[in-house]
């Protein structure tokens, strides 16, 4: 199969999107564009908007915590590490990556500089996505398990299809942009718990666009820089799983997106979510804990076991504190919980150090299982699955709600307004979103 081909030929395909396709995208992009605002302020988003805006250049598109625009790759890079400066964006688990803050700050970034309208970005942001997540399941659980992070190695490609279409690439300016893309697409999980990883997001998605703004001027690279020889897939530890790409366009598999209800690692949440059921269920407080063992899938073990976390940052990493937080009852929802002073509080190192993490390679990915004992003697069980979403109303007032808490509920309601409108407007998508003067 030639790959490259076949995600140009969906790209370029203009058949009608899915009615729950749609539905996911809006819930993705209220979510993206509410961790965005509130990651504005973070030391690495002040780091790298600092950084970039004072090279100057063409004012072209907007910057989140800026009231000056940039070159739309540089907006790119600031936006998509801005917006994944909190972690609390969402994952596909079938991926292993996170694909709205890889691909959202390309289309935003291209969607500025062409002028176009909401309905535009919506649809290339979609299939970027989709891109996005496919390339993800291609490369496989080996390409994740060397160590290389999904987001900005498949969320580069994503990116590119979605700038690509905004620019309005052909299908030779399209696979040079891809051929390209695949030089550039990196990240290594070593950076996961460091200012890296939300770097990684904005590098995606600033590729994508430079890699698109090439290709649109006549830029040649290699014709197939996915699966051909030394290409991309033989070189990053790809599977090989080609059969993903065989219902591209007949079916989204971006709708089995999962958002992020805890400001931490979703790795954790499953964990987290089974612990809080046990709690709750038993009445058990902090002082009748003995023990918690947490059963996860082990390829987390090198994601978010931070077992003594010094950072308010390694807290979001790190299953032996969150669940410590979970049975303080500390809102893990709220982004002020994981903070540097938390790391010192007695009563949470406490518990902290009465949690063990176990390992089963038979629990799927999205899946943990919790064994509470408390000091009377008796033993209590529980398994949660991330993988058993809540059904589209659920799942919508649940995002909704998450958005409140961050923004405020008018900010939210504008927000999603604009989102689900059904008529045009004038407003530019930048604007409408993020509300600048």
């Amino acid at each position: 199969m030639d790959i490259a081909n076949k995600l140009i030929e969906f790209a370029l395909d203009e058949k009608d999107i899915p009615a729950s396709a749609s539905h996911i995208l809006n819930l993705s992009l209220l979510d993206w564009v509410s961790v965005s605002l509130s990651g504005v302020n973070e030391p690495v988003s002040r780091i790298v908007r600092e950084c970039f805006l004072e090279e100057g250049g063409n004012p072209e598109a907007f910057v989140l915590g800026s009231n000056k625009k940039a070159p739309s790759r540089v907006a790119a890079l600031v936006n998509g590490t801005i917006s994944h400066a909190l972690d609390y964006d969402d994952t596909h688990f079938a991926s292993l990556g996170h694909p709205s803050v890889a691909v959202m700050p390309a289309a935003l970034a291209i969607s500025d500089r062409v002028d176009s309208d909401l309905e535009t970005f919506k649809r290339a942001s979609l299939i970027g996505m989709e891109v996005a997540t496919r390339v993800g399941v291609w490369l496989g659980r080996g390409h994740y398990r060397k160590g290389f992070h999904v987001t900005a190695t498949a969320g580069t490609f994503g990116a590119t299809v979605t700038a690509g279409l905004l620019l309005g690439l052909n299908e030779r300016q399209f696979k040079m942009a891809l051929g390209l893309a695949a030089s550039r697409a990196a990240g290594i999980k070593a950076q996961f718990g460091t200012m890296g990883k939300p770097f990684h997001a904005g590098t995606a998605a600033s590729n994508g666009v430079e890699a698109s703004l090439l290709a649109s001027r006549g830029f040649v690279s290699a014709e197939d820089g996915f699966g051909g020889p030394q290409g991309f897939g033989l070189t990053h530890d790809s599977e090989d799983n080609t059969r993903i790409f065989e219902t591209l366009g007949s079916e989204y598999i971006f709708e089995g997106v999962s958002h992020k209800f805890h400001a931490c690692c979703h790795g954790l949440h499953a964990g987290m979510e089974a612990l809080i059921e046990l709690r709750d269920k038993n009445f058990v407080k902090p002082k009748d804990v003995e023990e918690i063992e947490i059963t996860v899938h082990p390829q987390y073990l090198n994601v978010c076991n931070i077992l003594s976390p010094e950072t308010g940052l390694e807290t979001k990493f790190s299953y032996r504190f969150t669940a410590a937080m979970v049975m303080h009852g500390v809102d893990t929802a709220r982004l002020e919980s994981f903070s540097d002073i938390s790391c010192r509080d007695f009563a949470l190192t406490e518990i902290c150090n009465k949690v063990l993490v176990r390992t089963d390679p038979e629990l799927s990915e999205t899946s943990a299982r919790v064994n509470l004992r408390v000091k009377s003697g008796d033993s209590l069980t529980n398994e949660y699955d991330l993988a058993d979403l809540t059904n589209p109303a659920k799942r919508e007032a649940k995002v909704l709600t998450k958005s409140n808490s961050l923004l405020g509920k008018n900010r939210t309601k504008e927000i999603w307004s604009f989102i689900t409108r059904k008529q045009p407007n004038s407003i530019p998508v930048s604007k409408a979103l993020f509300d600048y003067s």
